[in-house]
């Protein structure tokens, strides 16, 4: 976690994911948060809370406006950081596409696919590629899928592979 940094009063990862523990669903809002405040059970936050921490709190390199409350979406990493995923809020879907977001994502994504890394927005359960010179839509994305980039040339794409 970088120093100094706090969720404090940001409660967009309490809206986005589903915490079981607390019986919430992806998309709406926890019945802990307190607006304007935070959590209302900071102290005793469920476990899946407790081991949560964004790409915002995790890399002091992106600024202020990098934080979840004001971009609207929050970003965190998976697959040992080979796979850096944004989840914009449900009221704010198209919020990674304003500047300067969309445009350090696809300097991310370039950086990155060399490498096998991989930019995904998801919005639910259906997911957007973000590579260098595009954004592949990848619709439903199921848990067990793959999500596989392979180079065609001097072109990056994607494929969605689902289980047999």
């Amino acid at each position: 976690m970088v120093p100094g940094r706090s969720c404090d009063t940001c409660t967009v990862c309490c809206k986005a994911f589903a915490i079981p523990e607390v019986d919430k669903g992806p998309g709406q809002w926890c019945r802990h948060v307190v607006q304007a405040r935070g959590c209302g059970i900071h102290e005793a936050r469920p476990q899946t809370c407790r081991l949560f921490f964004c790409h915002w709190m995790r890399n002091g390199a992106l600024g202020p406006e990098w934080r979840p409350d004001r971009a609207k979406f929050v970003m965190y990493t998976e697959m040992e950081g080979r796979r850096l995923v944004v989840a914009p809020d449900v009221g704010a879907p198209t919020s990674w596409r304003r500047a300067p977001y969309h445009a350090q994502m696809k300097r991310w994504a370039a950086l990155g696919a060399p490498k096998n890394h991989q930019l995904l927005v998801f919005n639910g359960d259906r997911a957007i590629a973000v590579l260098p010179d595009r954004d592949v839509e990848l619709g439903l994305v199921r848990v067990g899928d793959r999500i596989v980039y392979r180079m065609a040339g001097n072109r990056i794409e994607v494929d969605h592979l689902r289980p047999a």
